[in-house]
């Protein structure tokens, strides 16, 4: 048996399939040491219902606790964002202005932008199969052009140092910031509007002068970014369809 440290959170994982009116929904359903009750939550932009079990529960008191929630969970999974998959002839935002993915096997390179009937397109190369893989790391280069000199620009002018940027694809945080410097970024940031990309480099980089959100916190955010309500009305307005971008489904 291994030891207490090592022991790992998840233990096993299986799924309940129910039928809602929304669909049948395929529910995950995950023992955990650290669990003392059953728990219900809707995981990712993709719906995912996830039920957490303590490690010694049984299937039959899960799935009497689920059946009990069948009506919550179907208005959870309405509120998700509609699926936006990353294919030819579909659609995204870059920068905050829609673009439209042209599957081009033929073209060199990897994705380059161009304008098909007068509208930005991404023209991806190489197989089919890579399509989302090569749109996706594209979006990584594009995040990480506009939020590394952000960040360097605010850390200037606070006087304050950065030890490391990571680019990554969040689905809890748009940013985070620890007390060393270290800084993090979702990369979906780079579908947003400029203003709203800004606004998050200065959240994060104001962090290391004022490691809360207190009052002289929020004056200092406010006095580098103008825009600092604008971009948060527009994340919580906007911010859910970024994360269904590339996510196929959410029903079985």
């Amino acid at each position: 048996m291994p030891s207490p440290a090592r022991r790992p959170s998840l233990l096993r994982s299986e799924h309940f399939d129910l039928a809602t009116d929304v669909g049948a929904v395929a529910v995950v359903v995950r023992r955990d040491r650290r669990a003392r009750n059953y728990t219900l939550r809707v995981k990712d932009a993709a719906g995912t219902p996830v039920l957490t079990m303590p490690v010694y529960g049984s299937l039959a008191e899960a799935r009497a606790f689920l059946d009990r929630h069948a009506g919550w969970l179907a208005s959870q999974i309405e509120r998700t964002p509609v699926p936006r998959p990353i294919a030819d002839g579909a659609k995204i935002p870059l920068r905050g202005v829609p673009h439209l993915i042209r599957h081009a096997p033929d073209k060199r390179g990897t994705v380059s932008i161009a304008s098909e009937d007068g509208m930005p397109a991404l023209f991806v190369a190489g197989a089919a199969e890579h399509l989302k893989r090569r749109v996706f790391d594209f979006l990584r280069r594009e995040a990480r052009r506009d939020i590394e000199p952000a960040a360097l620009n605010y850390a200037a002018r606070l006087g304050v140092r950065l030890k490391t940027i990571r680019v990554r694809d969040t689905t809890t945080r748009w940013g985070s910031c620890s007390s060393s410097g270290e800084l993090s970024f979702c990369f979906r940031l780079v579908m947003a509007p400029p203003f709203v990309l800004d606004y998050l480099a200065v959240h994060e980089v104001a962090h290391l002068r004022e490691m809360n959100h207190s009052r002289r916190f929020w004056r200092l955010v406010e006095e580098l970014c103008p825009d600092t309500d604008r971009a948060r009305r527009w994340l919580t307005r906007e911010g859910p369809a970024l994360h269904a971008v590339g996510v196929e489904r959410r029903l079985i």
